[in-house]
């Protein structure tokens, strides 16, 4: 078969399968992995789940996850960039920061990691599975 042939199939092949039916036979084997078209070509998308901004672990899409206002809304960050974050790593931050130190001195993820303390929770945290929850020890930070 000519290699443009061969792409029209593979196109059709991915073409049904994207919506879900069966593909119709003879026209060769579907792909075993989702793709995302791109101009002409199916290109394969990645099924890697995204990491966690503060302790770079993968946060699968079943595991309690937040997102985090790099400045606080309630400091002028409303609409202001977000980090995706396991659910524990937030609770973290916001035991161990207040929103004002948060906007003044910690307002991007490498920031954050530097703080003794959050590095400390990364380290430990980073043993953990990424589905892991548990109490934030420490209690509410003092304001």
């Amino acid at each position: 078969q000519s290699n443009a042939c061969a792409q029209a199939q593979v196109a059709q092949s991915i073409a049904v399968c994207s919506i879900g039916q069966p593909p119709l036979s003879g026209h060769g084997p579907v792909p075993s992995f989702a793709v995302q078209r791109q101009g002409w070509q199916a290109q394969p998308m990645t099924t890697d789940p995204p990491t966690c901004a503060l302790c770079g672990r993968p946060v699968p899409p079943d595991v309690p996850q937040s997102r985090h206002h790099l400045i606080p809304r309630l400091k002028g960050g409303k609409g202001g960039d977000t980090v995706l974050l396991h659910h524990i790593c937030h609770k973290e931050i916001h035991v161990t920061l207040t929103e004002s130190s948060l906007a003044r001195d910690f307002a991007t993820p490498d920031a954050l990691r530097a703080h003794p303390r959050l590095a400390r929770f990364i380290a430990w945290v980073a043993r953990r599975p990424p589905g892991f929850l548990s109490r934030v020890p420490g209690g509410p930070r003092r304001k």
